[in-house]
């Protein structure tokens, strides 16, 4: 079971953070949720940023933007996950070379799709 961080989590169920957080749990792994603004997601306790988790983190899956990603990957580089994975419209060329320079694996994909075809 990997623990894979939600970074963009949200509550709204047809989002695709949210589908995610099930979908993860579905396939045994186990989804914490990152979002400033809530404190609950499918009853898992929400963290307002990467650097707040307490556990070890294996993935990080992102649902934010590249415009507001600029604490976010340095909160990554800090925590030195295996891999970070860019779901569409997250994708941030930019900050690839800086990842994979502090040894984390760069994946441009959708988690969901990933999960639903064993690739994840």
């Amino acid at each position: 079971m990997e623990n894979v961080a939600v970074i963009g989590a949200s509550p709204k169920q047809e989002r695709y953070s949210n589908k995610a957080i099930r979908l993860l749990g579905e396939y045994q792994h186990n989804p914490i949720p990152v979002a400033p603004k809530h404190e609950k997601i499918e009853g898992k306790k929400v963290y307002q940023r990467l650097v707040d988790i307490p556990e070890k983190i294996d993935t990080v899956t992102l649902y934010v933007g590249a415009a507001k990603q600029d604490a976010i990957i340095k909160d990554i580089v800090k925590l030195a996950p295996k891999r970070v994975i860019f779901n569409p419209n997250t994708e941030n060329k930019v900050v690839y070379d800086q990842l994979k320079t502090a040894g984390i694996e760069v994946v441009e994909a959708c988690t969901l799709v990933l999960l639903k075809t064993n690739q994840y």
